[in-house]
């Protein structure tokens, strides 16, 4: 089994330990920093994201996976600025003003991380200034907002509302997910997108950043 192969196999494992070594083997025998991303790291994290959205494995195991990938992900890291590897795209990620709720936020960021976004998380009560500002600071694309309770799905609109009036309709889409929200919701606040879950996220984003 080749190296990368075993990073994959024990990320799946969620085998912490062995990947930073395993990463650090990688790049020793000159494998290009972009290789042991896709193929090793998020080739890993891929079979993680496939078997969660069946129901195969629950969210320990997820957890666990991202851990592996982290630790993997830190060895790596330098490599990956110095051969200026890009990544799937930017998104600003946050459950919305007036909300704390933040366990299914968290478990968006670990999957888009494992599937290659760069994501900006800017954990819970977030305001519809800071979604914006912070996308349009870091330049990305994408604003994905969460929430849980029923009252603080109206913080979306304004989300939505607020980039309509400051004209920034073709640069930036949002969004949405959480317990409350549906198609319907997400379409009358004006959101570009709705996710279910959080495998379902990854896939909607993809979606969106190839103008789907």
């Amino acid at each position: 089994m080749g190296t990368l192969s075993e990073i994959s196999k024990q990320i799946i494992a969620g085998d912490a330990s062995s990947v930073p070594s395993l990463t650090q083997k990688a790049i020793s025998e000159g494998l290009p920093a972009r290789d042991i991303l896709q193929e090793g790291l998020i080739g890993g994290m891929s079979v993680i994201g496939a078997k969660f959205k069946a129901h195969e494995i629950f969210l320990p195991d997820v957890l666990m996976a991202a851990r592996a990938m982290q630790a993997g992900m830190d060895k790596l890291k330098p490599l990956l600025i110095k051969e200026d590897v890009p990544s799937l795209g930017k998104v600003v990620l946050g459950t919305v003003r007036g909300d704390l709720h933040d366990i299914g936020k968290n478990l968006v960021s670990i999957m888009l991380k494992g599937a290659g976004f760069e994501v900006i998380d800017l954990g819970n009560d977030v305001s519809p200034e800071n979604f914006i500002d912070t996308a349009l600071e870091n330049d990305a694309p994408v604003v994905a907002m969460s929430a849980l309770l029923t009252t603080t799905m109206p913080v979306m609109g304004e989300v939505t509302d607020l980039i309509r009036q400051r004209g920034l309709d073709k640069k930036l889409k949002t969004i949405v997910g959480g317990a409350p929200l549906s198609n319907d919701a997400a379409r009358d606040m004006g959101a570009n997108a709705y996710a279910y879950d959080a495998a379902s996220a990854v896939d909607r984003i993809r979606e969106l950043l190839s103008g789907g």
